[in-house]
C-alpha cells in the first residue's frame, strides 16, 4: 500500500468503536491509536533513509515483521484481561491491531516477510512491476492503486456519517 495506511486505521478505529460497549478509555484516544498503528511499521522510513542509505528493503525490518505486531496484540489481550479498568490497555490492543491491518494491507501489492525471523520468505497477492520512473509513478498506474483510493472513499464515508450523526444529535 501506497497511501492507505492511516485512513484504514481510521476505519478499524471507527469499526471498532462500534463494537466496544462501555471501555474505560475515551473514543478519541482509541481513534488515535487505530491511526498512528496503522502507520506505525512505516516509522522505518526514517531509518531506510537516513541510516540505511536504502541496502535493505525498509520491509525486512523487524517492524514490518507480523510476529512483532501479533505478539503485542497477544501482550495487550492478557493486559486488559487482566487490567479490565486499564485505560492504556484498549489503546494499546487497538494500536497494535492497526500494524497488524499496515501489514495485511501491504501484503496485497507488497512483500511481507510473514515467518520472520524464522523463514526468509517474502510473500504477496499481487506485484506491481516496475515500468516508469520515477518508482512511486508504478504503483500509482497500478490497478492497485484503485483498491487504496477506495479505502479513502470508505474513510471519507465513514467520517461524514459521524460528522451528520453529531450534528442531528445521534450519539449511537
Amino acid at each position: 500500500m501506497f497511501i492507505a495506511h492511516l485512513p484504514s486505521g481510521y476505519i478499524l478505529a471507527s469499526l471498532l468503536l462500534k463494537r466496544a460497549g462501555q471501555l474505560p478509555v475515551q473514543a478519541r484516544t482509541l481513534m488515535l491509536a487505530g491511526i498512528l498503528g496503522a502507520v506505525a511499521p512505516d516509522f522505518d522510513m526514517l531509518y531506510f533513509y537516513l541510516v540505511d542509505n536504502r541496502q535493505t528493503h525498509h520491509h525486512r525490518y523487524f517492524v514490518h515483521w507480523p510476529i512483532l505486531w501479533f505478539g503485542l496484540a497477544l501482550a495487550c489481550t492478557i493486559w486488559q484481561r487482566l487490567a479490565p479498568t486499564s485505560r492504556r490497555a484498549p489503546a494499546a490492543l487497538v494500536f497494535s491491531l492497526g500494524g497488524i491491518l499496515h501489514l495485511l494491507l501491504d501484503s496485497f501489492v507488497g512483500d511481507i516477510w510473514w515467518l520472520a525471523p524464522l523463514v526468509d520468505q517474502p510473500f504477496a497477492l499481487f506485484s506491481v512491476p516496475a515500468v516508469f520512473k520515477p518508482w512511486w509513478l508504478n504503483f500509482i498506474l497500478h490497478w492497485s492503486f484503485a483498491v487504496e483510493l477506495g479505502i479513502w472513499l470508505w474513510a471519507l464515508l465513514i467520517y461524514r456519517r459521524q460528522d451528520n450523526s453529531l450534528a442531528h444529535g445521534n450519539h449511537g
